[in-house]
């Protein structure tokens, strides 16, 4: 099931943001993450939410402010099984038009956007982390 964000659910939104971050970005130091997890803490209820339960559990969560999406975040165990791209379907279908920035070197989730029609447009280089990003866009039909 998606649904928006409630406050009750930040913790668990803050710890699969941490833990996805940490394994998906291995080439970024771990207090990178740990520096910024108290700000994305803070910012969570500031944009628009959704997130994916599963039995109850909150298993995935995506990020959206205007049309940019800040990230797609599926916990460990439940990665490989459609939940990110119900999530990304839950957003695509409201907007007509999105963009994200996705790190060079995280390939996997390079591909899971290509797969689902986002295309390059620019490269640049994330001025926190020194490290290079794609700049990714999607149209609808």
């Amino acid at each position: 099931m998606i649904r928006k964000l409630e406050n009750r659910d930040i913790d668990r939104v803050a710890q699969i943001w941490f833990e996805v971050n940490k394994e998906a970005h291995n080439f970024i130091p771990e207090i990178y993450w740990e520096g910024k997890y108290e700000e994305v803490k803070t910012m969570l209820p500031e944009a628009e939410v959704h997130v994916y339960e599963v039995q109850g559990e909150i298993e995935g969560f995506v990020g959206v402010v205007d049309t940019y999406i800040a990230g797609i975040f599926v916990s460990k165990l439940f990665q490989s099984r459609g939940i990110g791209k119900a999530l990304l379907d839950y957003i695509k279908s409201d907007k007509s038009a999105l963009i994200l920035s996705v790190y060079k070197k995280n390939e996997r989730a390079k591909r899971f956007y290509e797969r689902e029609g986002f295309k390059v447009i620019s490269e640049k280089i994330d001025e926190n982390t020194s490290e290079e990003e794609f700049v990714m866009r999607w149209k609808k039909l």
